[in-house]
């Protein structure tokens, strides 16, 4: 494992086509009239392959070394992270039970209380693996992932579990031994929050077991977003707007694509699509290519912290789609990152030039 770079950011492209070939898969097993078409398969290896170039780009044409950052003392981010904590349980009290097991308290689960909370846990949790490891911290790891899942949404649980370990990772904190258990917990987690969930759902009839649900959910997922090619480029920019204002996005999704009123996942390119089109699903692409591949050159300290908690929820918005305000300001704390590397002036940017 030390040989390899498994975390780079080329595994979204891996997670993508892994994610299309289980949609595939679903959507011929379980209650879809069709198989999904080809244009949902060109669209994804297009994205794909946009990917890659703008992450070739930054690998071979940019060079930027990392440093470190003292501004955050240990205190302030176990502080941090235990405010996260509390204002998360603060917000299943107010709620007055438990959104995992209860269909009506998760659809109001989502409150500003958690929108600060679970970001902030994020953060704190993992600049404090990452600055000042030590393996007391992984209490809170687990502690978060508890509190959090009983909201009743997996990504939640993957967003925790899935960036500690690569922030573990990159620390070379895992152990073969290690590795295994905490994936076994990550897929037990997000599998059985899952089912529990769609169990919990009122008149749900359903009778998929965990696996069968994974595979059904990646292929409605991905017929969702077949309906949307035909639609693209039909909402010029509301869904972008609603992300940073009032609105549920995923709501809008639902009424305009299927004319009901239903949350909806999309994919990752579902909503660009819908809002600008190939021109904005290109410049969607060539921005995540590009800007992970700035964040992972950089990663040391901190900024293994900031790279393995955006890379977890571009890979979780494989499915979801982008359109979590919480999310992109954790892109932008990235940002704000690179500047500050920047201007430190221990680092620097350089275009790479072939020898005369």
């Amino acid at each position: 494992m030390k040989n390899h770079d498994f975390f780079n950011p080329s595994i979204a492209v891996v997670a993508i086509l892994a994610f299309l070939a289980m949609g595939y898969i679903g959507s011929f097993n379980y209650r879809f009239e069709d198989p999904l078409n080809s244009n949902v398969i060109l669209t994804v290896i297009f994205s794909c392959t946009v990917f890659i170039i703008s992450l070739i780009t930054v690998q071979y044409k940019i060079t930027l070394e990392s440093s470190e950052i003292d501004y955050l003392s240990e205190k302030l981010l176990l502080i941090l992270t235990i405010v996260a904590l509390i204002l998360q349980a603060l917000n299943l009290v107010l709620l007055g039970g438990i959104p995992l097991f209860n269909s009506e308290l998760k659809a109001n689960a989502t409150t500003n209380i958690w929108r600060i909370a679970y970001p902030l846990f994020l953060i704190g949790v993992n600049f404090l693996l990452a600055k000042y490891y030590n393996r007391k911290y992984l209490i809170l790891v687990m502690l978060g992932a508890l509190i959090f899942g009983l909201n009743g949404y997996r990504t939640s649980v993957l967003g925790i579990l899935g960036s500690t370990f690569i922030t573990l990772y990159y620390l070379d904190k895992i152990s073969r031994k290690f590795g295994i258990l905490f994936i076994a917990i990550i897929i037990a987690g997000i599998a059985g929050i899952g089912y529990i969930a769609s169990q919990s759902i009122i008149g749900q009839t359903w009778t998929l077991n965990p696996l069968e649900l994974i595979f059904y959910r990646a292929g409605f997922t991905l017929e969702v977003f077949e309906k949307i090619i035909p639609l693209a480029g039909t909402t010029n920019g509301k869904i972008l707007s609603m992300i940073f204002s009032s609105g549920s996005p995923r709501t809008f999704i639902g009424e305009y694509v299927l004319h009901y009123t239903v949350c909806l996942t999309s994919t990752l390119f579902g909503p660009v699509m819908l809002d600008f089109g190939y021109v904005g699903l290109t410049v969607q692409m060539l921005f995540m290519g590009t800007f992970l591949g700035l964040i992972h050159k950089i990663k040391k300290g901190i900024g293994i912290g900031i790279y393995s908690i955006i890379l977890t929820h571009t890979l979780i918005w494989i499915e979801t789609g982008p359109t979590d305000i919480m999310i992109w300001f954790l892109y932008l704390i990235g940002l704000i990152y690179l500047i500050i590397i920047y201007r430190k002036g221990k680092s620097g940017v350089k275009l790479k030039t072939q020898p005369k």
